[in-house]
């Protein structure tokens, strides 16, 4: 199905669900053309939804680029704020808050924050992701994407060029230049390992024009390698932490929540000792297990918490999985995890296909996993869990730290986080809403924030059989969150150093050194980005007992989880409203 019928098709089935005034039929047409335009503000985001009407094409980054962008931005602007929202159908007054919002973060990324000065990573995002998308997923047939490869390649030279001529040394991190040093490379494995293989489906004219764009883009990535390396790199004095103005406002932007970072700070503060009197209380139980006879204090000091805590751990980081199997893990814990939900009838459980594989090389070093869902337009294409393999260069030191910090306790969390009834699951679920907008514009609060409200769901229904050390490490993880929505301020507002952000991840958090030393440098890379889950989470919890508390006995978990998954995945607030019949929440609100 091609990108015109696709839009065309999902817009139809939205305006005869959410049409009801001459009013909703005229935002249904925004939102469409919206849809529509998005190859004019990013060919390669394009292909990522699914709309693959200019595969064959690659972003212009320059300042021509932006200047057509933002004025596309504000046509659209222009046109939203001329409709009249309260005369729209609830489902479409989200959507139309939804579409403002995302205008207004674009428009304020471009012209104020400005990534594209100061982020290498920012480039190196777009020329890897834009021939990924085009090979990951069998949407077309594979002669035909590979001819859109040959063509994005051919323009990486421009591309990376353009990128050179905007990127301010002054402003640039050097940490920022670190990653983009180690991730540049990507794109040639992405050459090596998903393109050369599959050369022979070509013809021979086809292979040559192919051949001709590989050893274009292959030149083009070795100059700018060397760029990054001998001429950047050495000049780049750019500060990481973007302020308390910067800050706030991108936030804003990436929660649409009424939270402020001081209220933030507030919760995680109160939640962090809360979590780690809980997890006392669960070591306590694990360690009478192997020294019956102790008398525990009554009124124990922190010191006493932390030994009784981490003695426990130990116990769990017995179970590690082998260094190079962690993949095969996986797969096995998703199928445990999807039998469990099944069996407890928890939530309904898709049918989309999903595939553990090994993360793309240029999109490592920020985290160790992450589910990668297909397009809205290309939803019967599989969502990917992807995982990291451990870095080569690694000593036996630092891999036995990670393997303790993942252990096979940790993987079981992680897997439910990403796949089951995480990531893979809520995102499937969210896809059949019929908005193709509300599904472009997902909130990743309310996704990040459903992860974790499942990881702990599953143990409070008995996941694992109510084994006190996956209890404790799921707390761990929990805690993990609380502690990432600290540091994430702390660090770019506060100027919280890496001494003190790594002793309260190893000492208050309990994560072992690798975890943290990673978790340092992804929020050096990420500001506002690890707020979303603990915002998110509290929000779903917030949520549930709201509704909990109004529907009494007719409550269950499958009647809640379902309905609160069926409207897609905007930000909590709004699903709230809905399900709760409470007004739909304005900007400023």
């Amino acid at each position: 199905m091609n990108r015109i019928v696709s839009v065309i098709l999902f817009g139809l089935l939205a305006a005869s669900a959410h049409a009801d005034t001459p009013t909703d039929l005229a935002f249904q047409n925004l939102a469409d053309d919206y849809l529509s335009g998005l190859t004019d503000l990013s060919p390669v985001y394009a292909t990522m939804i699914g709309d693959h009407s200019a595969d064959d094409e690659l972003d212009q980054v320059d300042a021509a680029g932006r200047a057509k962008s933002l004025k596309l931005l504000r046509k659209y602007q222009s046109a939203l704020e001329a409709i009249n929202r309260d005369e729209l159908s609830r489902a479409n007054q989200v959507d139309a808050e939804l579409l403002l919002h995302e205008i207004e973060s674009s428009i304020w990324s471009t012209e104020v924050l400005q990534e594209w000065a100061w982020n290498p990573l920012y480039y190196i995002n777009i020329s890897g992701g834009s021939v990924y998308s085009l090979l990951a997923r069998d949407f077309a047939p594979l002669e035909e994407r590979l001819m859109s490869v040959a063509s994005r390649l051919g323009q990486i030279p421009r591309f990376l060029e353009q990128a050179r001529g905007e990127l301010l040394a002054s402003r640039v991190p050097k940490i920022h230049v670190e990653t983009a040093i180690a991730q540049n490379a990507g794109l040639n494995s992405i050459i090596e390992n998903m393109i050369m293989p599959h050369m022979d489906v070509l013809s021979s004219e086809q292979q040559e024009q192919l051949n001709a764009a590989i050893e274009k883009a292959k030149n083009a990535l070795a100059k700018h390698q060397t760029w990054l390396e001998e001429e950047l790199l050495p000049r780049a004095t750019g500060d990481f932490r973007i302020g308390a103005e910067l800050y706030d406002t991108k936030l804003a932007f990436a929660l649409n929540s009424p939270l402020s970072r001081k209220e933030i700070t507030t919760r995680a503060e109160q939640e962090y000792e809360i979590v780690r009197k809980q997890m006392y209380d669960v070591a306590r139980e694990i360690y009478l297990q192997t020294h019956p006879m102790t008398a525990f204090p009554d009124d124990p000091d922190e010191a006493y918490k932390q030994a009784i805590i981490r003695a426990a751990l130990e116990e769990a980081y017995r179970e590690l999985p082998p260094r190079d199997g962690i993949v095969e893990v996986a797969k096995g814990q998703l199928q445990e995890a999807t039998d469990f939900v099944v069996e407890r009838n928890l939530v309904t459980m898709p049918d989309e296909p999903v595939e553990i594989i090994i993360m793309p090389e240029f999109q490592r070093g920020v985290s160790l996993a992450y589910l990668d869902p297909p397009g809205p337009l290309d939803r019967d294409q599989p969502a990917f869990y992807a995982v990291a393999p451990l870095p080569a260069e690694w000593n036996d030191v630092q891999v036995e730290s990670f393997l303790r910090e993942y252990n096979l306790y940790s993987l079981q969390d992680l897997t439910i986080h990403e796949g089951v009834p995480g990531h893979y699951l809520q995102i499937a679920l969210s896809n059949r809403y019929p908005s193709l907008l509300r599904s472009v514009l997902y909130s990743g609060p309310f996704v990040e924030g459903w992860a974790v409200y499942a990881e702990g769901m599953m143990i409070e229904e008995g996941y694992q059989d109510n084994d006190p050390l996956q209890r404790l490490i799921t707390l761990k993880w929990y805690l993990r969150a609380v502690t990432n929505a600290i540091i994430d301020s702390a660090i770019h507002v506060d100027g919280m150093t890496r001494e003190a952000a790594m002793k309260l991840m190893v000492e208050g958090g309990f994560q072992e050194e690798r975890e943290a030393a990673g978790k340092w440098v992804r929020a050096q890379l990420t500001s506002a980005q690890l707020s979303t889950y603990f915002v998110g989470y509290q929000e779903h919890i917030e949520m549930r007992a709201a509704v909990e508390q109004l529907w009494g006995e007719e409550f269950t978990l499958r009647r809640y989880h379902d309905q609160a998954l069926s409207y897609g995945s905007p930000p909590v607030r709004f699903v709230r409203a809905l399900m709760l019949d409470e007004e739909i929440p304005r900007r400023g609100e």
